[in-house]
């Protein structure tokens, strides 16, 4: 079921890659990403991660805001990767890589924060991608999370819209994920409607 999963999410978002940037999700993710944004602590100099990076909008906007920014874009859709690499106006400092947030291929510690916008929803073992968050994070590293959010406490909502469904976690469940992976909650902000930030803490050693 695992292959079959990533297959099916792999073609839907390599179909959508041509023109998911002229497409709705474009101008929401601005909206959003203009709110998260006011949220986002960042050192001088630092190396961030976005996983399910998409066409690279989010980095393109981080590192417009933060000049010194190195960043890599991660996304299991090779065509949303070519769309992110053609209109990339930040390089060297953002490259974009093939690859499962599932089994991250870098290196323990390597990051100062870590990104997850309207990706996380997707995720068939959230327990294992939040693992390796905190694997690649620096500590006193940072993981913003952002996506819907549900209303319902004692499980996750799955909503099956798509191959497998999507599954949406509201605020304490985000928060019992990470704890479970040593990750601190640290607050919550709802940026638009029912998608929510929430951000974590890796801490110190």
């Amino acid at each position: 079921m695992t292959n079959d999963f990533f297959s099916n999410k792999k073609f839907l978002f390599d179909r959508w890659a041509p023109s998911y940037d002229w497409l709705f999700p474009s101008v929401f993710y601005q909206a959003i990403h203009k709110r998260l944004l006011e949220y986002v602590d960042l050192p001088e100099t630092a190396n961030v991660l976005d996983i399910g990076c998409g066409t690279g909008r989010l980095l393109e906007r981080l590192a417009t805001q933060f000049p010194d920014l190195q960043a890599i874009g991660l996304d299991l859709s090779a065509n949303m990767l070519r769309v992110a690499r053609q209109s990339n106006r930040h390089r060297p400092r953002l490259i974009y890589v093939e690859g499962k947030a599932e089994s991250l291929p870098f290196a323990d510690g390597q990051f100062d924060a870590v990104f997850s916008t309207v990706s996380f929803l997707h995720y068939l073992e959230p327990k294992q991608v939040l693992s390796e968050i905190a694997r690649v994070l620096s500590p006193s590293g940072r993981f913003y999370l952002v996506d819907f959010t549900s209303i319902k406490e004692t499980e996750s909502q799955l909503l099956p819209v798509s191959t497998l469904g999507i599954r949406l976690y509201s605020p304490n469940q985000r928060q019992l994920l990470g704890s479970s992976a040593g990750l601190l909650c640290l607050n919550h902000h709802y940026l638009l409607g029912p998608v929510l930030l929430t951000v974590f803490a890796k801490p110190q050693i």
